[in-house]
């Protein structure tokens, strides 16, 4: 019997794009599947598919994405169509717009967020990577 995942990304099965630590990419993307950066992307993206943006990930430009992790930053804006899940390490500068939005307390987001559907913004603590909560 499988265990259900917290993380939509954490089913997918395909073999994703990275962008490795250290890279840096100047152009558009656009591509389907899942995404995953930890260096730094220069320009805009259409993407059919998942991004999992790192801690080390930087975005400059325009995203758009099925789903999407967000614990980099993101300067210019965030367009996800389905779920989007911001980690307390995230920081985006520009508009973000999903259907349904969990954010992480020490995430900062400088800009307009909204919510595509009748969900409220939903807030949580990170626990996955071992951080624990002072109450």
């Amino acid at each position: 019997m499988s265990q259900e995942k917290r993380r939509f990304l954490d089913s997918s099965s395909a073999t994703p794009t990275f962008i490795g630590a250290n890279s840096v990419f100047v152009g558009d993307i656009r591509g389907t599947g899942q995404f995953v950066v930890s260096g730094e992307v220069h320009g805009d993206g259409e993407l059919d598919g998942a991004l999992n943006l790192s801690a080390s990930g930087s975005w400059h430009g325009q995203v758009r994405a099925q789903q999407a992790i967000v614990a980099g930053t993101i300067l210019g804006g965030l367009i996800v169509k389905d779920k989007l899940e911001i980690g307390y390490t995230a920081v985006i500068r520009g508009k973000v717009s999903a259907r349904t939005v969990a954010i992480a307390k020490g995430a900062i987001v400088d800009g307009e967020i909204e919510v595509t559907s009748d969900a409220p913004v939903m807030q949580f603590e990170e626990k996955r990577d071992g951080k624990t909560s002072v109450d």
